[in-house]
């Protein structure tokens, strides 16, 4: 290739040598040409042409020609001249730069001579290169099968040292299993233990092992000795527990669970030694917590007021229940019977502490048994609260608490079975029933289960007797001796403010609870009272007086349902029915008594139309006694029925609505009274006689300031 470019650059130099000896000849040859001498040729082909000269129509310089009229003949030699010069021209440049072109063939030389040399150097590179790559190629295929083998053996090394570190008894752990005591290191090593154990149980490639031959006699002694070692640690330490007045929760929390993998060590590894320091554990407390409740219920029972005995009903009279039958408490706590009072207050202390009897004793305080119950129950909840979460955490088991707590739900059976049968406290069985319910809720919240199905056991139990001791207030209202319990008083008789604090009470109590079996007790109890009530209403001789004492009973007991707030509901508004009913009846009849021909000429008489034609016209003669008896002591007789009332009525404020109402009624009487003059012949002749409205108006203001 070299050779090929050298010998075209020598050819052009010896061409460029002739062209300079003939270059003026050059000149007159060319000159000789013309271009006439091809115009006539044959060979020429017009083919095309017209294409040709439509496409040129648009160039500038075609069209400039045109323009001017210069022929194309002419136009072409003047092109063709200055092409020829042009090339004389160009030829002339070459000879000029002739030297240069041979400095550059032997500059061309030289570099091809090189060139020439380097691609003998790189042949010689490029199999030296192929050489080395199949060796590398060689190399590479030895380094991966040599990291293969590596690999492997790693993985053989991480088994085999993860083998030996696992089945290893190394003398530390035996020295200190055998001869260390029960203490966090000692914990640590039966951690250790344990793996060691479990790995050769669970491994079955390890169980064929020759090693294992040799340490597993080892490794079962140690087990032995440890799971040996755990039971004395653990037996003596619940041998504390027995002691007399330890702390218990303390023992646990700060010593017991210190230890709680030492059980989880015996529950894996030695399962009948766990059961026996299970059951060890369960027995103690069981025995423990029994003492302790027995002993607690006994230091209650000292402090325990009796409120209410079997005749403590709404319808026994206090006088035919003696005082020898009540000996055993003050006179002065029978009102607690059937008022609730302050004892709702225990509600509001739900969560207090319990009591500490010693102290309590100490002040010489009695209580009433719903005070007693929640303490109990109380301590109860604390206790089993406490007891269970240990128990989850020390043995993983809820099965130990109830376990556990057997005796003591036996002690707290036991104590209800002989103090529910005598309890006639409705208002405190009532409070307990309450209790219990708030004690669920403490639960729940606490999210402890384990007091469910004993606080359902307790409500129960709790609601037969309340219901056993309501039916005894009923029949006693049913069956009570009217004679007996009649007082010649129109004062509110003390049964039924006995009823209204007692359904008051249950009413006030009943609001968060919303037992709707109450309820209907309630209705019951509310018809009782009401038959009662009417049979005592009949001992007076007087219509008058009966109608005033169910006034006053019905006021009291409105007053005392208001007490609790508006719960009264349909109860409250029964009675205030009543109390409607029979004050419109007092009105009558004490009109009646001040005023009955006025009354009894207004309805029978001053309705008719004195121009009906009616066989008996209302007369003047008729009218005047009643106008001028009416003006002659209508004052007086005001007077007389507000006295009356004063005395009457036990409520002075209820005593006022009734005056006003009656004063209201007979100001109405009048005014009808007043409009059948206006219709009878010649009545104008009596508007003498008549007390203006405005004068009755001005009275009854008097009474009105209150």
């Amino acid at each position: 290739m070299a050779e090929i470019a050298t010998d075209e650059l020598r050819k052009s130099q010896g061409e460029i040598m002739d062209a300079t000896k003939s270059v003026f000849n050059l000149g007159s040859v060319v000159g000789d040409l013309t271009i006439e001498e091809d115009a006539g040729s044959n060979d020429i082909s017009l083919e095309g042409l017209q294409q040709e000269l439509e496409e040129c129509k648009a160039d500038e310089v075609v069209a400039n020609i045109l323009s001017k009229g210069v022929k194309l003949r002419e136009y072409t030699k003047g092109v063709e001249n200055n092409l020829r010069q042009v090339e004389l021209d160009s030829i002339q440049e070459y000879i000029t730069e002739s030297d240069n072109l041979v400095s550059l063939h032997d500059q061309i030389r030289d570099c091809d001579i090189i060139l020439s040399q380097m691609e003998t150097l790189l042949g010689g590179f490029q199999v030296e290169i192929g050489s080395i790559s199949s060796d590398i190629k060689i190399l590479q295929e030895k380094s991966l099968d040599m990291g293969l083998k590596l690999k492997n053996r790693k993985v053989a090394e991480s088994k085999l040292a993860k083998f030996v570190e696992e089945i290893i008894v190394p003398p530390r752990m035996i020295d200190i299993i055998v001869d260390g005591e029960v203490n966090d290191e000692y914990l640590r090593t039966l951690e250790i233990l344990s793996k060691k154990l479990k790995f050769v149980e669970v491994d079955p490639m390890v169980k064929t092992s020759n090693a294992l031959k040799d340490v597993q006699p080892e490794l079962e002694r140690l087990r032995q000795k440890a799971i040996s070692k755990v039971f004395e640690f653990m037996i003596q330490k619940l041998y504390a527990l027995r002691k007399p007045k330890t702390n218990i929760q303390i023992l646990q929390q700060s010593i017991l669970l210190k230890y709680k993998y030492a059980i989880s060590f015996l529950k894996e590894h030695g399962k009948e030694i766990y059961n026996e320091v299970r059951a060890a554990y369960t027995d103690t407390m069981n025995k423990v917590l029994s003492a302790h409740f027995r002993a607690y219920i006994q230091a209650l029972e000292k402090l325990q007021l009796d409120i209410a005995g079997p005749t403590d009903l709404i319808g026994v009279d206090t006088r035919s229940t003696s005082l020898f039958l009540r000996g055993r408490e003050p006179l002065k706590n029978r009102s607690a019977i059937f008022a609730l009072g302050d004892k709702i207050n225990i509600l509001k202390e739900i969560d207090e502490p319990s009591l500490i009897p010693h102290i309590a004793e100490a002040s010489s305080k009695k209580y009433p048994y719903e005070v007693l119950f929640r303490s109990l129950h109380k301590l109860l909840m604390d206790t089993a609260t406490s007891e269970y979460v240990f128990c989850g955490d020390f043995f993983g088991e809820e099965t130990v608490f109830y376990e556990i707590f057997s005796g003591p739900f036996a002690v707290m059976d036991e104590h209800f079975g002989t103090v529910l049968p005598n309890s006639f406290d409705a208002i405190g069985i009532m409070l307990m029933i309450c209790i219990t319910h708030q004690h669920q809720l403490i639960m729940s919240r606490r999210r402890i289960p384990c007091l469910d199905s004993y606080l359902d056991k307790v409500n129960i139990s709790l609601w037969p007797r309340f219901k056993m001791v309501f039916d005894m207030h009923i029949h006693s209202l049913r069956n009570a001796n009217v004679k007996t319990l009649w007082e010649d008083d129109v004062h509110p008789h003390y049964v039924m403010r006995r009823y209204a604090e007692f359904t008051a009470s249950l009413i006030q109590l009943n609001v968060d609870y919303g037992d709707g079996q109450l309820d209907l007790n309630m209705e019951r109890l509310k018809m009782a009272i009401d038959d009662l009530l009417i049979k005592l209403a009949k001992m007076f001789t007087k219509p008058k007086l009966q109608t005033v004492f169910l006034i006053n009973n019905y006021d009291m007991t409105i007053a005392v349902l208001k007490e609790t707030g508006p719960e009264g509901g349909k109860i409250q508004a029964h009675f205030e029915e009543l109390l409607k009913n029979y004050t419109a009846i007092y009105v009558e009849e004490l009109l009646l008594e001040h005023f009955s021909s006025l009354i009894k000429f207004v309805k029978t008489r001053a309705s008719e139309d004195p121009n009906s034609g009616s066989d008996k016209p209302i007369t003047v003669a008729e009218v005047e006694p009643l106008v001028k008896d009416f003006g002659s002591r209508w004052k007086a007789a005001i007077e007389l029925m507000h006295s009356d009332v004063i005395t009457s009525f036990s409520n002075f404020l209820c005593g006022m609505e009734i005056l006003k109402a009656s004063l209201t009624q007979l100001l109405l009487y009048y005014t009808r009274l007043s409009d059948c003059m206006k219709k009878i012949a010649g009545g104008s002749a009596l508007n003498k006689d008549l007390v203006p409205i405005s004068s009755i108006m001005y009275e009854i203001r008097k009474f009105r300031t209150f």
